[in-house]
């Protein structure tokens, strides 16, 4: 019996080791992916249920927020502010093609070309980034981050599924490069990617395009365009995610790992008018990505893992100090809570939560991590509940994704996808 017991203990020990020990090596490079909740302890068949649960949850639930409309259009919903959005378009097409949902993909592609691209004109190429659910327009602007991952899902649709299928991704995914390009037409130039610092803008026009908004940054996507979008730029890329890593080290406070929603090109946070603070210095809805985005740059290129690493623990140590199961949702940078009329409003409520998708977001960063605090992030994604909070807010769109997103990420299915 004693034995027995001496065996568990072992392999139990072996199960927690394995969970903190951050591979040094990227998925372009070995193509492989870790499954922490395994690592943890979870099995394969409970991880691929909850990953299915999750799915549905998005996209098939009672609470989705995708809807199929006509012979072949469908989209992704804002719910609680009654609009589809490229975030939420282009996002939905990354996991799409992630869970090889070819049906889904082309639909969520079809609606946003027909009803968000502009096809001519200044803007011709970029998307706008709202729209009402019967496609009529609330902003002609575009805001960078759906460009970002348009471009990206389609280069690894076309890695998936081929380009003769009823739609030539490659083609698709080249035309939005193309017309994010300097163009010489001697009008107001519209930049994806600032020209000066090779950093994405936070929206292509406008004052948008004077800053930068560190949830864009995900220098992986890049390496994924210099190996396979085929444009002639591949240098231009590399140099681009280069310039990001380098930006978030100067953007994310080394004391908190939190980051401000909004800030200038050498990460400084822009200055307040009528001398009032600027509440987009803030950590708030934006900002949850960071983590993120950072641990999918740590899985599949591993170019910054020391500082990632370090990042990682920053981070859940600050959060883990506010307690695992009660920190809330909006931070000044240095861990100070905002004042009230720096709270960003949502879905009517201007209030300070404890969201999943910031418990999402800080679970999926346990990749980069080494200490034992992560497993307890980790535990927290997998057993909160998505549901309505007692005063009735309830968010199926933007934490039901990062929720989804962390669950891909942490069971190995986020994956960088080669061409066949």
């Amino acid at each position: 019996m004693r034995k027995l017991l001496v065996i568990a203990v072992l392999i139990v020990s072996s199960v927690c080791v394995k969970a903190q020990s951050p591979w040094t090596k990227g998925a372009f490079e070995t193509r492989q992916y870790r499954n922490v909740f395994v690592e943890m302890g979870y099995t394969p068949e409970q991880v691929e249920a909850k990953l299915k649960e999750v799915f549905y949850d998005v996209f098939e639930g009672p609470n989705k927020v995708y809807f199929e409309v006509e012979d072949s259009l469908g989209y992704v919903s804002d719910i609680k502010n009654h609009d589809a959005r490229t975030e939420g378009m282009s996002y939905g097409m990354m996991i799409a093609v992630q869970m090889d949902r070819k049906d889904i993909f082309d639909r969520l592609w079809r609606w946003s070309r027909k009803y968000m691209q502009h096809q001519d004109g200044p803007s011709k190429g970029y998307f706008a980034w709202s729209c009402k659910i019967d496609g009529t327009r609330n902003s002609q602007g575009a805001a960078s981050d759906g460009e970002l991952y348009f471009i990206t899902s389609l280069i690894f649709a076309s890695n998936r599924w081929g380009d003769n299928t009823g739609i030539n991704y490659k083609a698709e995914a080249q035309k939005i490069l193309n017309c994010t390009m300097p163009r010489g037409e001697g009008r107001d130039e519209m930049f994806l990617i600032d020209p000066t610092t090779h950093l994405i803008t936070f929206t292509p026009s406008g004052f948008g395009k004077g800053f930068t908004d560190p949830s864009y940054h995900i220098p992986a996507f890049y390496e994924v365009w210099a190996k396979w979008a085929d444009d002639g730029r591949s240098e231009l890329w590399i140099d681009c995610a280069a310039k990001s890593r380098e930006f978030l080290h100067k953007a994310i406070n080394p004391q908190t790992g939190l980051n401000p929603d909004m800030c200038s090109y050498d990460g400084q946070v822009m200055p307040g008018f009528g001398g009032r603070r600027n509440p987009s210095a803030n950590f708030r809805y934006d900002s949850w990505r960071v983590p993120m985005n950072i641990a999918l740059d740590y899985e599949w290129s591993c170019a910054d893992r020391q500082w990632q690493s370090q990042y990682g623990e920053t981070i859940q140590n600050f959060f883990y100090s506010q307690g695992v199961n009660d920190f809330v949702d909006q931070y000044r940078i240095d861990g100070t809570l905002p004042e009230e009329n720096e709270i960003l409003q949502a879905g009517g409520f201007r209030k300070l939560r404890h969201s999943i998708g910031l418990v999402a977001t800080l679970a999926a960063v346990s990749v980069t991590c080494s200490h034992e605090k992560s497993r307890e992030f980790v535990d927290a994604l997998w057993n909160a509940k998505h549901v309505p909070f007692d005063d009735g807010y309830f968010d199926a769109y933007y934490d039901g994704l990062l929720r989804l997103f962390a669950f891909m990420h942490l069971s190995g299915h986020y994956q960088i996808i080669f061409p066949k």
